[in-house]
């Protein structure tokens, strides 16, 4: 079902309803303090390496998050396919970097319709064929396409794998008169293995020749060209190979960060434990600002508390949800030290629970999860609630 556009793009206030109280449960939740938090940290991270931030909308497709992260600073949003990018420009992001592939003419026809309403857009190309595809539908459009060549690593995802490849890709973009080439991408997340930060220190400097490579070539003619990557996980590798004098001045660096906005519990937390250990010097961290409230709805046997939420609320992967603390009415929120879940369904969350954990039946639980992109994707509206659990806003998804 299509959804007319939202025209709130903070988000709707409302005033006096309180989390524990007036909200059906579950629901999911983003706490405003550590939220703004958040975004101010990674603004300034970025600002601090010479670099613009353009985060990845697909984590939250929250169009009220997107202009918090513009008006913060930031030089764009990050997108993964046309659909999204409709989305984002319809409330109010003009700078929309697609970090994909675009293919299929009716996704070309949508941002099409983009670049004809005043969209700076910007795709990726990895083959002759997709640029092949791209100049004939633009040119046919008489409208310029900006492109980004992808390079890739061998058993990764998308990219161009070889300096021949590469090459052959640059002069296939340059003889399209319809594409505009405007710099190079990568995606260093899927690197791993024992020697990943090594790894992907050398992707990231292969990432920074290619741009110089290609810009002393003249290949980007006139253009300032963009150099850009970087996942929620491995930012700081990143911003250290684009935090350098000829970039700055002559080239554009961007990282992508998506996650960050809401940080999670489990595995961007340790992430982010990796990254003050590579870097004492950085002041402060990211706060996890994401949670899911639900009740415990049944006790049916010791040690076993059944809570109403389920794979249709919450991420499992890579991890199963983490239990927070426990909220009733008029009391102190208390940890649930000792109780995690063992199994989760679609509706329903199996808890180990131990003996002192003195739940009942209508207690209300909060659970952290890992990789918040999948937990986002399952709620048409998030709410921003204060430290009160007062709820600010009703916040609007567009998945």
């Amino acid at each position: 079902m299509t959804r007319k556009p939202h025209q709130l793009e903070k988000g709707t206030p409302i005033d006096g309803r309180s989390l524990l109280e007036d909200v059906s449960l579950p629901a999911v939740v983003i706490f405003d303090t550590p939220l703004a938090h958040n975004i101010a940290w990674m603004q300034c991270f970025a600002d601090a390496h010479g670099a613009k931030l353009a985060p990845h909308g697909k984590t939250t497709m929250t169009p009220a998050l997107f202009r918090r992260q513009l008006d913060a600073g930031a030089w764009g949003i990050t997108l993964a396919n046309a659909v999204q990018c409709a989305a984002a420009f319809e409330h109010g992001a003009t700078r929309l970097l697609m970090a994909n592939q675009l293919v299929g003419a009716p996704n070309m026809a949508i941002v099409a319709g983009l670049i004809e309403r005043g969209a700076d857009y910007y795709c990726l190309a990895d083959s002759a064929a997709n640029v092949a595809a791209l100049d004939e539908y633009f040119g046919r459009r008489r409208l310029p396409v900006q492109v980004l060549i992808e390079l890739g690593v061998p058993g990764g995802r998308c990219g161009a794998r070889n300096d021949s490849g590469l090459d052959t890709l640059v002069d296939a973009i340059v003889a399209s008169p319809a594409l505009a080439l405007c710099g190079i991408e990568g995606y260093e997340g899927l690197i791993g293995g024992a020697h990943a930060v090594d790894s992907i220190r050398d992707y990231a400097q292969r990432l920074v020749g290619t741009v110089r490579r290609l810009r002393d070539a003249d290949a980007f003619g006139e253009r300032k060209p963009i150099v850009t990557a970087a996942g929620s996980q491995w930012f700081d590798l990143i911003a250290e190979a684009f935090d350098q004098a000829d970039l700055r001045d002559r080239c554009t660096p961007v990282l992508r960060p998506g996650c960050y906005v809401v940080h999670d519990h489990r595995s961007y937390r340790d992430a982010m434990a990796e990254v003050k250990a590579r870097h004492p010097e950085l002041e402060g961290e990211l706060q996890p600002a994401l949670a899911v409230f639900a009740h415990v709805q049944s006790l049916p046997e010791p040690g076993l508390a059944v809570v109403a939420m389920g794979k249709r609320d919450i991420s499992v992967d890579p991890d199963l949800p983490i239990p927070l603390q426990l909220h009733r009415r008029d009391e102190p929120a208390r940890s649930l030290t000792g109780c995690s879940i063992r199994k989760v369904m679609d509706q329903h969350a199996m808890m180990a629970i131990p003996e002192h954990a003195g739940l009942r039946v209508g207690d209300i639980v909060s659970f952290g999860a890992s990789h918040p992109c999948l937990t986002f994707d399952k709620w048409r509206q998030v709410l921003l609630v204060d430290d009160k659990l007062q709820v600010l806003e009703t916040m609007p998804t567009w998945f």
